[in-house]
């Protein structure tokens, strides 16, 4: 196929694109030399541009790589035989074509470097496929949009169109696929890098100031649930980020918020916070946050995540007690903790039916007093009489928790404070159970988007 010049080619490389995406697993391809055939096809595109721009050619590259890529996803064997065709230099020349290749040749870069046995053969080119992952990551959002999503349809490169659409598109259709694209782009950069990072090579490139702080803000390939994201690079770099406030700053808004990748910005908090050595350098951000996420059961496939949080914040908490803590906040925080999670279940634990109920009677008239003050605009006094409501609403009423820290919000609200607001609602949410108090939990997500802005 590389040493004639058939316009047909390219659709039996279609073909071979369907049967690699269908069955990535099937070895009868990777054994009769595919991939010495792809990469003579990259070559020859690369090598000679007016054949490239001749006729269907510039399909030809795309499709290559996306045949390597699918073929080395799984099977550490075609991985290896990929690399003993040679693969890697042509796929890193296809990055310096568009950001439609760059798609498929960092997807297949990731496949290969997610290999132990074929890693290094990516890594030879270190320096290279890493500050060229760092720049796409970055950029490819806004180069998408500037050499496609922003163009008229007339002013697209035709090729482009029809990759995105199959050929059978409008430019609605066109626009949702490049942006979809886009957001894989970022996904393979972000896996690419991580598959270094995992083996803690290239730090030096990677942790540059900010590139980290950009990071927080890289949603790419959530839709893929095996993609690290921006947040999921920052957990597996947590070590080098802990001495970058603005970093953990970004990681203490990402964990109380109701994003996909929330577990992973909680876990990157945690995991610092059990280090003994960067404890102290995060708590004074990350405590104030993780306690008012004590009250979350599960987060995706993970359980137990509020008890985690809990005993990973109080695991030195007689170090408060003796002084040892410089912030009063952090001091306050793990106290107000402490005494809601290990003092309070204590008591509770030993109080009788009838003392519950009491308890949930006074609480319950507390919270109308403060309905009242709130009513007659004294919001001050309303906050006041919502605390001692919370002191006193047993820990097992969660529905009544989730009603006073909600009221509670109002007010913080309308005091202008939105640290606070923002506080109570993520309690309220970590409270609530979506399925048995959804009414409750809108209005607390609401609320929440009205602290946010």
């Amino acid at each position: 196929m590389p040493l004639t010049d058939d316009q047909e080619h390219i659709l039996a490389l279609s073909g071979l694109w369907k049967i690699a995406i269908t069955n990535p697993n099937d070895p009868e391809f990777p054994s009769l030399g595919i991939f010495r055939c792809m990469v003579k096809l990259i070559q020859k595109g690369v090598n000679h541009k007016d054949w490239l721009l001749r006729c269907q050619n510039m399909y030809t590259p795309y499709y290559a790589a996306h045949i390597i890529g699918s073929y080395t996803m799984n099977k550490p064997k075609f991985a290896d035989k990929s690399v003993k065709s040679n693969v890697v230099q042509p796929l890193i020349e296809l990055l310096r074509i568009s950001w439609l290749e760059q798609r498929v040749a960092l997807r297949a870069l990731g496949h290969l470097a997610s290999h132990e046995a074929t890693f290094e053969a990516v890594a030879e080119h270190e320096a290279e496929v890493v500050e060229a992952a760092i720049d796409i990551a970055s950029t490819c959002l806004k180069e998408v949009y500037e050499k496609f999503v922003g163009l008229k349809e007339s002013e697209r490169l035709e090729y482009h169109r029809n990759l995105l659409t199959r050929g059978h598109g409008d430019l609605e259709l066109a626009n949702i696929k490049a942006e979809e694209w886009a957001s894989q782009l970022q996904c393979w950069s972000l896996y690419l890098l991580d598959c270094f990072a995992c083996r803690e090579r290239s730090l030096g490139l990677i942790c540059k100031k900010k590139f980290l702080k950009d990071l927080c803000g890289m949603w790419g390939g959530l839709a893929n649930p095996t993609s690290p994201a921006g947040i999921g690079l920052l957990r597996t770099l947590r070590e080098n980020v802990a001495d970058l406030e603005e970093v953990v700053v970004n990681l203490c808004n990402v964990s109380r918020s109701s994003d996909d990748t929330q577990h992973m910005a909680i876990d990157s908090l945690l995991q610092l916070l059990r280090d003994p050595v960067r404890r102290y350098k995060v708590i004074d951000k990350a405590a104030p946050v993780l306690a008012d996420l004590v009250e979350i059961r599960s987060l995706g496939r993970k359980p137990k995540v509020g008890q985690a949080i809990t005993q990973t914040l109080l695991q030195d908490y007689h170090k408060v007690k003796f002084g040892e803590l410089k912030s009063e906040r952090t001091k306050r925080t793990l106290g107000e903790l402490w005494d809601l999670k290990v003092e309070r279940v204590k008591k509770e634990s030993l109080m009788s039916e009838q003392e519950i109920r009491e308890k949930q009677v006074l609480a319950g008239i507390l919270k109308k007093e403060g309905n009242r003050e709130f009513g007659s605009r004294e919001i001050e006094k309303a906050v006041v009489k919502y605390t001692e409501a919370l002191s006193l609403c047993p820990l097992k009423s969660k529905k009544e928790r989730i009603v006073i820290h909600s009221n509670r919000v109002q007010c913080h609200l309308l005091l202008r404070d939105p640290e606070a607001a923002l506080s109570d609602t993520t309690r309220a949410l970590c409270l609530s159970n979506v399925a048995s108090v959804a009414c409750l939990h809108s209005k607390s997500l609401w609320r929440r988007s009205e602290a946010w802005t």
